[in-house]
């Protein structure tokens, strides 16, 4: 299934007040100033940061004075072209990960429950039908289900998984796992780290540490330092980028759970406010349900919009 097939799913099922609130004001009804009000509140109640829906407001503002339109219905591709400019505006949007190192190592960072482990095991399964050869790191040794979490995702996608028992210092494992990695010329690890409260410094330090030990044994910082983001956090997800990016200098977020009830505005938050590149979205538990970010895919599914754009065809 492609990104845009497995995403409008999930945004169907999902029942996503976003994309339905905002979609269904582009209507055959005048452009009026109660238009442009009721676009702004249902674009912040939808999880766009205020600067973002200012912004947002003002070009579509121009565009409708420009182009002399009349009907809210004729804005409605070009609020989809402006999203889409918005995400694409930023460096390495939906890029492939970084796997050119021997061996590469990510780092999956984020906070308790939002989908490291699941995104780990999906990672790893998509980097084997790559040809990539693949070790897990079971840094999270402080949960207790962590570790045997970790370990089944593993069997389910076929790989080794690099461990250490209960209570044992996080970056020792990773020191195991890269070392692990070089005797076997693994192409990549994948660290699934604690989940930690962003508002937590001796935690947020800890995970500095992690990334010191990674830079020491590379010569270099991993190849890729990676926030794991549930989809429905909202705004809050957005402080949390700031705090794990001081922390672990990231390269990128991948958005997951899609398939709940997330609002998507987040995503234009995260990629406006902070400069942050989406990587990649998941959605279900399959192996498979974990796709390459698309602005445009990631847009037009979000607004019920078929995407007609000769590149994707």
């Amino acid at each position: 299934m492609g990104f845009f097939d497995g995403l409008i799913s999930s945004v169907r099922n999902a029942a996503n007040k976003w994309s339905q609130g905002v979609s269904n004001l582009f209507s055959d009804e005048p452009v009026t100033d109660e238009f442009w009000e009721e676009l702004e509140d249902r674009l912040l109640r939808g999880d766009v940061g205020v600067e973002t829906v200012e912004a947002l407001i003002a070009d579509l503002k121009r565009t409708a004075i420009d182009r002399r339109i009349a009907r809210s219905a004729e804005l409605k591709r070009a609020f989809a072209e402006m999203l889409v400019g918005y995400l694409d505006e930023v460096e390495g949007m939906g890029a492939p990960l970084n796997l050119s190192a021997s061996p590469s190592v990510i780092m999956l960072v984020g906070v308790n429950g939002s989908g490291k482990t699941t995104t780990a095991g999906k990672l790893a399964s998509r980097f084997l039908r790559q040809g990539k050869s693949v070790i897990l790191a079971a840094a999270d040794t402080y949960r207790a289900a962590a570790i045997e979490q970790l370990k089944a995702w593993g069997e389910r996608a076929s790989v080794r998984v690099v461990a250490q028992s209960h209570g044992s210092d996080s970056a020792a494992v990773v020191f195991d796992a890269v070392q692990a990695a070089r005797a076997s010329g693994t192409d990549v690890v994948l660290v699934d780290t604690a989940g930690r409260l962003h508002t937590k410094s001796n935690l947020m330090d800890e995970l500095a540490k992690v990334r010191r030990v990674v830079a020491r044994e590379l010569g270099g910082d991993p190849a890729e330092s990676l926030l794991v983001l549930d989809s429905v956090m909202g705004q809050n997800g957005f402080t949390q980028a700031e705090a794990f990016n001081r922390a672990v200098s990231l390269t990128g977020v991948i958005m997951t759970k899609f398939d709940n009830t997330a609002k998507g505005g987040i995503a234009l938050s995260i990629a406006r406010g902070l400069r942050l590149p989406i990587r990649y979205i998941g959605f279900g538990e399959g192996l498979d349900d974990i796709e390459p970010f698309s602005p445009r895919d990631f847009i037009f599914a979000l607004l019920g919009m078929e995407n007609t754009d000769d590149d994707n065809e």
